[in-house]
C-alpha cells in the first residue's frame, strides 16, 4: 500500500496536478475569504473564519473530483489496471495506496489556509478573540468532508475509462450528497424518511462538527462513508479481476 501511495504521490507532484490543483483553490478561497465585497472578513466585522468554512466544501465539490477522476480511469484507459491487479498485491492495498494520496494531496492544499486563523486570531479585539474551538472543530470536518469526497471520486474512477465523465459523476453524486438529501429534508419536514435524509446529508454532519463540540456520532458517520465507498470500489475491482 505504501508503494501506491508514495507513487501517485510523486505522480501528482511530478506533473502540474499537484501545482494546479493547490493554486486555484488558494486563490479561489483567498480571494472569497479576503477580496469579494459581499464575503471577505475585513468587512464582515467580526473575528472568524464562518465564510471560509461555508464555503470552502463548496470549492471542495470540484477540486476533490478533480484530483480522483485519474486514480483508476487512467489506468483502466492505458491498460495498466489490469496488469496492478496481477502484482502481489491486494485490490484493498491497492484502492488504500490511491485513497490515502488523493487525500493526502487534499490535506496539503488545505494546510496553508492555517495562515487565515492565525490573521483573524490577530486581527481580534483583543488579539486573540476567535472561537478556537468551533475553528479546529471546522478543519477536522472539512478533513472528513475531504476523505468522503475522495472515496466516492475514486469509486467513481473505477466506474470507467474516462476522466472527464468521473469528474462530472464525482461532482454530481457529491452534491446530491452534500445538499441534496438536506434538501429532501426540508421539502419532507417530519417524518422517518426526512430524518434520515437529513443525517445522510454531509452539510449537516459537516456544520455539527463546526460548532466546536465534536460529536462521535457525526465522526464515526463519515468514517463509516469513507469504509462504504472503499468496499463499493473493492466490489468494483473484484468484477475486473
Amino acid at each position: 500500500m505504501f508503494a501506491i501511495f508514495t507513487k501517485e504521490l510523486s505522480s501528482f507532484f511530478g506533473s502540474l496536478t499537484a501545482y494546479i490543483v493547490i493554486t486555484v483553490f488558494l486563490v479561489a478561497v483567498g480571494l472569497i475569504v479576503w477580496v469579494f465585497p459581499d464575503s471577505n472578513v475585513l468587512d464582515y466585522g467580526y473575528a472568524d473564519l464562518y465564510v471560509f468554512f461555508n464555503l470552502t466544501p463548496y470549492v471542495l465539490l470540484f477540486l476533490v473530483p478533480a484530483i480522483t477522476m485519474r486514480a483508476f480511469a487512467e489506468e483502466s484507459k492505458n491498460g495498466t489496471l489490469e496488469l496492478l491487479l496481477t502484482k502481489p498485491l491486494s485490490s484493498l492495498q491497492l484502492i488504500l495506496g490511491k485513497l490515502f494520496a488523493c487525500w493526502a494531496l487534499v490535506t496539503i492544499t488545505l494546510l496553508p489556509t492555517f495562515i487565515y486563523y492565525y490573521s483573524i486570531y490577530q486581527l481580534g479585539n483583543p488579539p486573540g478573540n476567535v472561537d478556537s474551538a468551533a475553528v479546529i472543530g471546522s478543519y477536522i470536518g472539512l478533513f472528513l468532508l475531504s476523505g468522503a469526497l475522495t472515496a466516492m471520486g475514486v469509486w467513481i474512477s473505477a466506474l470507467n475509462d474516462n476522466q472527464i465523465v468521473a469528474f462530472v459523476l464525482s461532482v454530481f453524486i457529491g452534491f446530491i450528497w452534500y445538499i441534496g438529501f438536506s434538501a429532501v429534508s426540508d421539502l419532507l419536514v417530519t417524518g422517518f424518511v426526512s430524518n434520515l435524509t437529513g443525517w445522510l446529508a454531509l452539510d449537516r454532519q459537516y456544520q455539527s462538527l463546526g460548532k466546536g463540540l465534536i460529536d462521535s456520532r457525526n465522526v464515526i458517520y463519515l468514517i463509516s462513508l469513507i469504509i462504504f465507498f472503499v468496499v463499493l470500489t473493492k466490489v468494483r475491482l473484484r468484477l475486473i479481476r
